[in-house]
């Protein structure tokens, strides 16, 4: 350990070290996804806001006070679009978090989307919310693309799924924020005021800026360090993460010493390292990067698809169609995204102890079974208010919510951290940030085009659309259970030898993992050590 400290003195790892040094780190990763999950709910009652309906051209008010939306494609249309900006700046956050740094890559994505919200909050006309929608989703993406590199690169293997589901919390957090707000601003000048909106957008840019004033005095990743040759800084940042004392000064060597073998892997694959390159394998052989940012973009494709984008969203619409009025509605997707929150707090202690694989069987199970109920219920109140039968109406509008509620809860002790967790555990160093933004690329396709579709779907086939989304739930359980091997209590650096089988059948991954362990075993520590692993798999039958 140097005997003098290589890093600014305002850097709080000067301060912190282990345990209170990764809170610090995952609290200011969290401000960063308490942003995105603000900004994922904000839309929800932005869309009902009477001002913006008429300044948007979306459709208008009646009497009674409920959004009639006569645009539908329109209104889903501005929704998406962001998804697309987050689409390109993920990989624009890939490309530069690899080049300058996790913290420099925060920051400049944090002044970014704080520009595009400003642009938001003071839109004046539809086409210029669809430009400020996408420059704020670039911002969004590079975020996105990093954040989540940046925090696991920092935890132990042993717990970097205890820290991921605490900052979905803050996430979730964010969802009940922007709801709530909204729910009180809705009562200003009968909900007729452009503040309803306004200042909901607006908003959002006290956390991006406090993200962007902080971010600089937090240590650097010690994994990107070490890469650029700045073994120094990154040992000492290694050491503050595991302890000044003996044994964490030992378990601060030990990992520098994995990750300058990794290092030294990558200036031997440079031209493996492009976007192109990753996505078509060239290049990559028994390190199959290609089916790994696969699975990444399809996971988050799916995530997205078993239901969470549509009831984030158009929770509002779905209380609706299930017999609520629109102030009932507004107050049961509040409760909602409470309960949303809490759930988290049960991924936080289970994902670490029964893995990835099996925390999204149950939760696929789960919300299934919700998304039939919940569609079934709909599908009954429906009938009964046709037939004048108000108080059945009533009974079956409040068990179909009732399953809404259970769905979210479902989902957000599961599926709503594992596709996040994922992408940033199975790519090597060299890649990791680039992999990370495929998955970010994978979200933003299921969020763009299902947010497009979502307000279509409502209005042409209604409940119906819960009937699809449980579909996607069966369907994901023999996905994931062929095709996504568990990455629990595993090391970064052994991910290689977990990807190693030319097969994409996880039993036949795990069958070559545990064959080169037995057979192999200086390979695992090739693994750590990184600099002959690529070597030593494209001479194994595998």
């Amino acid at each position: 350990m140097p005997s003098y400290s290589p890093i600014g003195r305002f850097n709080v790892a000067q301060r912190l070290q282990k345990r209170q040094l990764l809170i610090a780190i995952n609290a200011l990763a969290g401000l960063s996804i308490f942003f995105f999950g603000y900004d994922q709910g904000m839309m929800g009652g932005v869309n009902n806001a009477k001002d913006y309906i008429d300044t948007m051209g979306l459709g208008h008010v009646d009497p009674s006070g409920e959004p009639v939306i006569t645009n539908s494609l329109l209104q889903g249309g501005i929704v998406s679009i962001y998804y697309l900006g987050t689409l390109v700046g993920c990989l624009i956050g890939g490309a530069i978090g690899d080049r300058i740094g996790r913290i420099k890559t925060i920051g400049f994505g944090a002044g970014w989307a704080v520009f595009g919200a400003a642009l938001q909050c003071s839109a004046q006309n539809v086409n210029w919310m669809l430009c400020a929608r996408l420059l704020t989703g670039i911002g969004t993406g590079v975020l996105n693309a990093i954040v989540p590199v940046w925090a696991t690169e920092t935890a132990e293997h042993t717990s970097r799924g205890q820290f991921i589901a605490i900052e979905f919390t803050l996430n979730i957090f964010g969802v009940v924020v922007a709801y709530w707000l909204e729910f009180g601003l809705s009562f200003i000048d009968g909900g007729n005021s452009p503040i309803r909106w306004r200042f909901a957008i607006g908003f959002q840019i006290i956390p991006l800026l406090l993200l962007f004033a902080i971010c600089w005095f937090f240590p650097e990743s010690p994994r990107w360090l070490v890469k650029q040759g700045r073994n120094e800084e990154g040992l000492y940042i290694l050491t503050r993460l595991r302890g000044d004392d003996t044994e964490g000064i030992e378990k601060a060597k030990a990992e520098l010493h994995d990750i300058k073998g990794i290092a030294s892997l990558e200036k031997q694959t440079a031209n493996q390292n492009s976007y192109i390159a990753m996505f078509f394998g060239r290049g990559t052989g028994k390190l199959h990067t290609a089916r790994r940012v696969q699975l990444v973009i399809w996971l988050q494709i799916i995530q997205e698809w078993v239901g969470i984008a549509g009831v984030t969203i158009y929770a509002p619409t779905i209380f609706g169609i299930a017999g609520f009025d629109s102030y009932k509605a507004q107050w049961f997707s509040g409760l909602n995204n409470i309960l949303y929150m809490l759930s988290t707090l049960l991924c936080v202690f289970t994902l670490d102890l029964v893995g990835r694989r099996v925390t999204l069987y149950w939760g696929s199970i789960a919300q299934g079974l919700f998304m039939f109920l919940a569609g079934g219920m709909m599908a009954r109140g429906q009938e009964a208010a046709a037939a004048g039968d108000a108080a059945t109406a009533s009974q079956y509008g409040s068990a179909a919510a009732s399953f809404i509620v259970l769905f979210t809860f479902a989902f957000g002790a599961t599926w709503l951290t594992v596709p996040w967790l994922y992408p940033a555990e199975i790519f090597s160093l060299q890649v990791r940030a680039k992999g990370n933004a495929w998955g970010v690329v994978g979200w933003s396709i299921g969020n763009g085009w299902l947010t497009l579709l979502c307000p279509v779907m409502f209005s042409n086939i209604g409940e119906k659309t819960l009937y699809i989304f449980g579909i996607c739930n069966a369907l994901s359980i023999p996905i994931v259970w062929a095709l996504y091997p568990e990455t629990n209590q595993r090391t970064l650096e052994e991910m290689d030898l977990l990807f190693a089988a030319d097969s994409v059948w996880t039993w036949n991954a795990e069958k070559n993992f545990a064959r080169l362990k037995q057979e192999h075993p200086d390979l695992v520590e090739a693994a750590r050590s990184g600099s002959v692993v690529s070597a030593t798999l494209d001479g194994e039958k595998v």
